[in-house]
């Protein structure tokens, strides 16, 4: 097999081991409790709509702004006197009850982008809006603070597809699923050599792979039933990783399109639906695993939906939003503070109340146990802690 599929297989594993270019400070110890916890990564391509998804359904501007795409008082799950959910995700009420589910309101940064490709770019590397970085946010503090030598990867990339916040990770992979990858690292040679450091680097990938695929043997009696759309699947692979080797720090998957312009109704309560069947399946399958209180599944998105809808039944590109934490050693409830529906920006838009690297930080102090001083260096200020973990 030429070593340009080879890597053309892997999909993005090659921009996955680049060498990072970021300063960074001399790496930290590793403390015996660095990643030994799980984080799931749930991306909401296109930017899902907050206001329909916890819906403010006591706030009589909520029926202002959405005269057509309110989500009715007799339809939505409340959670408080204030707040409810959208009906499709009616599969989270039981985690919500126990409280294994955390609503953080109001996330944003200044001087929002509303183009997709820039502001995802801005959450998958932590950046400010006029920063440009090509390292993502996990692929700093795996350098900062290495998770350990033995894990399968530091992070894996479920899909086949880019590696978002894990982009120029050393030690990060992209899989489109198990079988596909333990079929195609079978193929690759670690052992030729070389003095030229590009095909050097291509030798390293040849051996990183054929590392993992070593480790690599997928459970197959799960208990748990995995949704058979795209996003279950990736949950089941994502699970799989898990099961099948000596441990990973973070998956990452993704389902969209959450672009929702037009016909917002019916695309939403596809996808709402989808994210929470497959929020299910990764609780049900880490209960399985005994890993439940040692996974966090957190979602995230480029930006939010406008406040006002459109005359196409939808809702245009918008900035603060809401996301969501789940797992067995969440601290269930609301937190941080919902964005005004009456005081908004002079496009329209929602003020944002918590800038989104308070939930990275979240991640890294708290979730991961990192050092403040390397919260502090990959995120490139001091960030507070949001205390849902």
């Amino acid at each position: 097999m030429k070593r340009r599929n080879f890597l053309s297989a892997f999909g993005a594993l090659g921009a996955g081991v680049a060498v990072n270019t970021i300063a960074m400070p001399s790496a930290w110890a590793a403390d015996p409790t660095n990643y030994k916890r799980l984080l799931v990564l749930i991306e909401l391509k296109g930017a899902n709509d907050g206001l329909n998804t916890l819906v403010p359904y006591a706030d009589p501007a909520y029926a202002a702004l959405r005269p057509t795409l309110q989500i009715k008082r007799d339809q939505v799950l409340p959670l408080s006197d204030r707040f409810a959910l959208h009906p499709a995700l009616e599969p989270l009420m039981p985690l919500w009850k126990s409280g294994e589910m955390a609503a953080i309101m109001g996330l944003g940064y200044p001087q929002p982008n509303l183009s997709h490709f820039r502001s995802i770019e801005i959450w998958d590397t932590g950046s400010k809006s006029n920063e440009y970085l090509s390292e993502g946010w996990l692929a700093r503090a795996f350098d900062s603070v290495a998770p350990p030598k033995a894990f399968l990867a530091d992070g894996v990339a479920i899909g086949g597809g880019d590696l978002g916040p894990m982009a120029h990770a050393k030690r990060a992979l992209s899989i489109a699923s198990t079988d596909a990858f333990l079929r195609q690292a079978k193929l690759a040679d670690p052992h030729g050599r070389a003095y030229n450091r590009a095909l050097q680097h291509i030798l390293r990938l040849e051996g990183d792979a054929q590392f993992a695929s070593q480790q690599l043997k997928p459970k197959t009696d799960w208990k748990t039933e995995f949704p058979t759309h795209n996003l279950g699947q990736q949950v089941k692979t994502a699970m799989q990783v898990v099961s099948a080797s000596q441990g990973v720090a973070a998956v990452h998957i993704s389902v969209g399109s959450f672009d929702t312009h037009s016909g917002q109704l019916g695309t939403q309560q596809s996808l709402l639906k989808q994210l929470a069947e497959s929020v299910v399946a990764i609780k049900q399958a880490s209960e399985e695993l005994g890993r439940w209180r040692d996974t966090l599944a957190v979602t995230y998105c480029e930006f939010g939906r406008r406040a006002r809808e459109n005359a196409s039944g939808g809702t245009d590109h918008g900035t603060a939003n809401v996301q969501f934490a789940f797992g067995g050693s969440v601290k269930g409830g609301f937190k941080g503070e919902h964005p005004s529906l009456t005081q908004l920006a002079g496009d329209n838009n929602f003020i944002y109340t918590a800038d989104y690297r308070n939930l990275y930080a979240t991640i890294l102090r708290d979730w991961w146990n990192l050092p403040t001083a390397s919260v502090d260096s990959v995120l490139g200020a001091r960030y507070a802690s949001l205390g849902f973990v």
